[in-house]
Formats: structure tokens, sequence, C-alpha cells
């Protein structure tokens, strides 16, 4: 009876044995789905990127202490909220798609677990959060913080317009990048900019990969992306994106880190590497015909990122 209880309402795509739901009080969990809490992926996506703008900031001034800290942790908070605040944005606008598509329809409004009024409610309170959050950087990282609201509105409408809605998804999933390195080095610069792309180029990565479970749905129902784009050959267009964010990484690292010393250069060209390999094995293993391992392969890309951020926290010890 307990098991029951607890998967009552669980969405198809759910991490199994997520904390959601089984440990979260059963009158949150719609609201914890509605905001993809059993499905921590995204978050890391999210926040990851603003890892790499602070510590390659930090990298490049020589410093982090407390002030770096607290924006990493912010960066943590912000990107849970806000990552939940986009899908419940997301869900408000796709639920008649949702309630069309196999893997969504148990989302909690095309389900009805959730209302889209109680969801729009949701929404506000989660943005009234992250926002009280944000108030605590510098000038400019709070303009580009509310700035970032406009990727995150238009995405979820991309895929009625565009077969490249993974480039709408990269320009808001990345723009931790240049907040975080704002936050932390007072102004926008090149290389913030620069990693920013690189970012984008790793969603179009992951997100095709993703976009591959849902091509079959999307065809029927007339939504566009990128797997539907590339059809049976979505190999060499992979291989360009991860080619890409390696490139525009290191080149970020290179703008960033021309003038420190060389250990600190040298260890921080290994975020660049080491995310190029993790993604070189991701193709390896990747089918598109399999949905599992798109799903699989998709979720891996939190290690991809990590990586990255290892190594410009080492750059930046050294």
């Amino acid at each position: 009876m307990a098991e029951a209880e607890a998967t009552k309402g669980q969405v198809a795509d759910a991490v199994k044995g997520n904390w959601v739901d089984h440990l979260a009080p059963p009158a949150t969990r719609p609201y914890l789905r509605l905001s993809r809490a059993d499905r921590p992926i995204g978050t890391w996506l999210l926040l990851l990127p603003c890892w790499w703008g602070l510590l390659l900031a930090a990298a490049a001034d020589s410093r982090f202490g407390l002030q770096g800290l607290w924006i990493a942790a912010g960066c943590a908070l912000g990107a849970f909220l806000m990552r939940g605040a986009g899908c419940t944005w997301n869900d408000i606008t796709d639920r008649e798609i949702d309630a069309s598509v196999a893997r969504t329809r148990s989302r909690p409004i095309p389900s009805g677990a959730v209302s889209p009024k109680q969801a729009l409610a949701w929404l506000v309170a989660q943005s009234l959060v992250a926002f009280c959050i944000l108030l605590t950087f510098n000038l400019n990282a709070i303009l580009l913080g509310v700035l970032s609201l406009l990727p995150v509105a238009v995405y979820p409408f991309a895929k009625r317009f565009t077969w490249w809605p993974q480039v709408f998804l990269g320009l808001a999933f990345n723009w931790g990048a240049l907040l975080a390195w704002t936050a932390m080095h007072g102004a926008l610069a090149w290389p913030a900019v620069v990693l920013y792309l690189a970012g984008i180029a790793w969603t179009l990565f992951y997100d095709t990969i993703y976009a591959y479970q849902d091509a079959e749905d999307d065809v029927l129902i007339g939504v566009k992306s990128t797997a539907r784009l590339f059809g049976d050959r979505p190999k060499p267009w992979l291989r360009g994106f991860m080619v890409a964010a390696c490139l525009l990484m290191t080149v970020a690292v290179v703008l960033a880190l021309a003038d420190t010393n060389i250990l600190t250069l040298v260890l921080a060209l290994g975020a660049p590497w080491a995310m190029g390999w993790h993604m070189a094995w991701q193709l390896s293993r990747f089918d598109h015909e399999d949905t599992q391992t798109c799903l699989n392969l998709f979720r891996a890309n939190r290690d991809t990122g990590l990586l990255a951020a290892l190594f410009l926290a080492l750059a930046m010890l050294a």
C-alpha cells in the first residue's frame, strides 16, 4: 500500500527510486514533479555552465573566497528554482502537446494532478524566490538575470516555428555562464561570451540525443526538432557539435587565462579535453533507434559538464 501511494501520479520518465516519489509529502509531489525534481539532470545541465563561468572567472582573477562560495551556492539554488520555473512554464504552454505524447501524458498538468492556474501560481512562487537570490549579486549580474527571462519565455514555442528549438534551449540553459562570470568578475567579458557559445553547442549535442526519444510522436503531432531534421544521419551533426563545444571552450580558456601562469592554463585546457573525450564516448554508444540508450546518454551529460568543472576548479587552485 505504501509503495502504491508513493508511485501514484509518477511521471513515466522519472528516475526510479527518486526522492520525490518516496520522501516528499504527498501534497507536494505533483508540484515537485511539475518542476522535474524527480528528474535532476535538468538542474545539473542548467547549473554546470554557471560553475564553468564562476570557476573560469576565479582562475582569471586569482581569487574565490567567500564571494565565490556564495555565488556557487546561489547558482545551485537558483538553478533548481529556475529549472523548476522553466519546466512549469513549458508544461503550461505544452499541455495539449504533452497529452498527445506517450512519454509526457503522465505529467501533472495533462494527467489532471495540477490545474493550469495552480501551475501558474507555482511558477510565480519559484521565480520570486530565485529573484531574491539574484538580488544578492552585483548589479550587472542582476540585469543579466532579468534578461535571461526572454529566452526562457520563448523556448517552449520554438518547436512550433523552427527545426532548431535546441538552439533556443541552449540560449536559455547556458545563460548562467554569463551571469556567474559577471557575478564573480564584476562585468561581462569575451571569455564568458565564448564559453556561453560552447555551452550552446554542448546543448545541441545532448538535447538532440534526448529528442530522438520523441521523434516518432513529433512527426504525428507536427512538432519540429533537430532529431527530425537529421533523421537517420545524426552522428555527423553530433560530431560537429562536439568539436564546436570543445574548440569554443578552448578559446574561452585561452582568452581568460593567457596572462596567468602556465600551470593554470594547462589545467584549464583539460576542461575541453576531458569534455570532448566524454562526448566521444557517448557518440560511440549512441543508437538513435534505441530510446532507452538515448535517455541514458542524455543523463550522462551531467558527468560531461562535471569533468569540465573539475579541471577549471583545479586551474583556479593552481
